[in-house]
């Protein structure tokens, strides 16, 4: 496969991968700006929609749109110019340096790769977290707060992301370990092994985060015996969905937004609510201006169908399989550029070759055409599979209460109902509530 894929990309590659990153930005912002003038023109709700929610929810719902939209627009700017930087400036040759240098004052050899790889990676997201919290403190503590979702103090906040960076680090250190201790004895096949050992990684991940690692940041506990119990297990029952566990999560600490989700492997599958999802549960506050949020029974029994319908077709698995393929193709790209000496001096590595370095490279900047098409595709087929999740549960006859559960849960979160045809195509891995009603009305699809 020598088929010149090296001369693809060129030798002046800091100034193609610029010119690639800020032409992908131009189109975000265009696809923004499209969305943007849609919602500033929709000043009054439109009559077509007026059944569906209130003229005082749409205001909000609009008004909360166009705040999240501006908040993104410049969040998306800040990281582009930060990338430039990085790639501009050889970020990445300052932080192996450092690596390299800390590693050695700690009594670790320099020729210790493994080791020094890890360094690296946790002084980087040292950095990504002090630049990433005032975007994040910004957005629980005033846009989400502002608009009635923010639940949590700040003694909560804190304790939040300490430990989603000590539990992310105690993750990723031997995962790194491991990748780089693969590389270097891999061979030429070593994306094939690399390949597996992730796998594995995920599979266990997908059995350990729910398990182990979610609750150390939400409570879970079973469902109470009642009619919503009830109704859950005799759906299960019907599909032959092997229900183990039934919990319902204290969401509301944290946010007013809603969910639910199924997980677990054979036998072994649960059922997670979250309180926000559930009337009966549902506790709001004196900051919340709507007292009536959640679903009722009937409509939370709707939604399970939908999840369920997810399982009776398969979906997460064949997600799994789409993003191991991804993954793969990844691998055997990074294979044949791995050991490219223009693509290091490019990001200031005149006489080295780190191979985690390489691979943050590749994966992550010479790889974006891919990465952006397989988000464009994983997006159209996730709405495919939403649609035929919604059919699934009209074919159970839950049509009438999935319809009335999408609208509560689009005015609970308040989710601007319209949409521009090329953003929402674009962006959404979910259609948009007005496709999903139109869809559920539709007696073809019976």
């Amino acid at each position: 496969m020598d088929f010149s894929f090296k001369e693809f990309i060129g030798e002046n590659i800091k100034y193609e991968l610029l010119t690639l990153i800020w032409l992908l930005w131009f189109w975000e912002f265009y696809l923004d700006r499209r969305q943007t003038n849609l919602m500033t023109e929709l000043l009054h709700i439109p009559q077509d929609i007026k059944d569906l929610i209130t003229p005082e929810v749409y205001s909000k719902a609009r008004l909360y749109a166009l705040d999240r939209s501006n908040f993104s627009r410049i969040r998306t700017v800040f990281s582009t110019i930060v990338t430039t930087g990085v790639i501009l400036f050889f970020a990445f040759h300052y932080f192996w340096n450092w690596a390299v240098e800390i590693s050695v004052a700690c009594g670790i050899s320099a020729d210790n790769e493994i080791l020094i790889s890890s360094v690296c990676m946790l002084l980087m997201n040292v950095v990504s977290l002090v630049v990433d919290t005032p975007f994040s403190v910004y957005n629980t503590f005033w846009l989400e707060e502002k608009h009635g979702f923010n639940k949590q103090t700040v003694p909560f906040f804190i304790k939040d992301q300490i430990k989603k960076f000590i539990i992310t680090q105690i993750i990723l250190a031997p995962l790194i370990c491991g990748v780089v201790w693969i590389v270097q004895i891999g061979g030429d096949y070593f994306f094939l092994y690399l390949w597996i050992f992730t796998g594995i990684v995920v599979l266990f991940m997908l059995i350990l985060y729910p398990e182990i690692i979610a609750p150390l940041f939400d409570k879970y506990s079973p469902l109470p015996e009642g009619e919503l119990r009830t109704k859950i297990e005799e759906l299960a029952s019907s599909l032959g969905f092997p229900l183990y566990k039934l919990y319902i999560v204290e969401g509301s600490k944290r946010s007013s937004h809603s969910n639910a989700y199924l997980y677990g492997f054979y036998k072994h599958k649960r059922i997670v609510l979250y309180d926000t999802l559930v009337k009966e549960y549902y506790k709001p506050d004196a900051n919340d201006v709507d007292k009536q949020k959640g679903c009722e029974n009937d409509e939370v029994v709707a939604v399970l169908a939908h999840e369920l319908g997810h399982w009776k077709f398969n979906h997460s698995f064949k997600f799994l399989v789409i993003s191991q393929a991804d993954i793969l193709l990844k691998f055997v790209l990074s294979a044949k550029l791995l050991h490219y000496q223009p693509m290091y001096t490019a990001f200031g590595f005149s006489d080295s070759q780190p191979i985690l370095i390489g691979l943050i490279i590749v994966t992550t900047y010479i790889l974006i055409p891919l990465n952006t098409l397989m988000g464009f595709l994983t997006n159209i087929t996730s709405r495919a599979f939403e649609f035929q999740a919604d059919n699934f549960a009209k074919i159970l006859g839950h049509s009438i209460p999935l319809k009335s559960a999408l609208v509560k849960l689009h005015k609970d979160n308040l989710g601007f109902p319209i949409y521009d045809k090329l953003y929402s195509g674009w962006h959404h891995s979910h259609p948009p509530l007005l496709e999903r009603l139109d869809a559920l009305n539709d007696k073809k699809s019976d």
